[in-house]
């Protein structure tokens, strides 16, 4: 996995964000701080509360001059519909490719379901230099961030 001090790895990928556009890291590290927040999969228990508490958040962050990503393997279409059905304001990067995932060293599998090669469930946290701030990673996928750890690594940036 990316740790503090590494440069973030670039990528571009699709943006959920009500409609379908293009993200490219280096392009948006005018509204860095930037949150990267990665999730196994749209519609899961877990993943649904962690994506609504970074939505109650997402002022907080604002404040900070941050900015909050959501990052799956699930298609665009489908994190469009899964911001629809759960009120997300802020874009969902999708990486059915797994680019993004293996990049950040963040790959892993539902054996028992029959699921390979989702993101785990990490956050990172990268400044405007594309440098990581912030680095934090859950082996087992139904344990959520610490949102508080978040926000005090973004407010260290402000």
């Amino acid at each position: 996995m990316v740790d503090v001090g590494d440069t973030a790895p670039e990528f571009t990928a699709p943006l959920a964000n009500g409609d379908v556009a293009e993200f490219t890291l280096s392009e948006r590290l005018d509204e860095a701080p930037l949150v990267l927040a990665f999730f196994p999969g749209a519609f899961t228990g877990v993943c649904t509360h962690e994506m609504e508490t970074f939505e109650d958040r997402l002022e907080e962050f604002d404040d900070l001059g941050a900015t909050v990503y959501g990052i799956s393997a699930d298609t665009p279409f489908a994190l469009n519909a899964f911001r629809e059905d759960t009120g997300l304001t802020y874009g969902l990067i999708s990486d059915t490719n797994r680019r993004i995932v293996d990049a950040y060293g963040l790959s892993m599998d539902f054996a028992s379901m029959g699921v390979d090669d989702v993101a785990k469930r990490a956050v990172v946290v990268v400044d405007g230099d594309r440098e990581v701030q912030y680095a934090w990673v859950a082996e087992d996928p139904g344990i959520e961030p610490d949102y508080d750890e978040v926000y005090e690594a973004v407010e260290e940036l402000s």
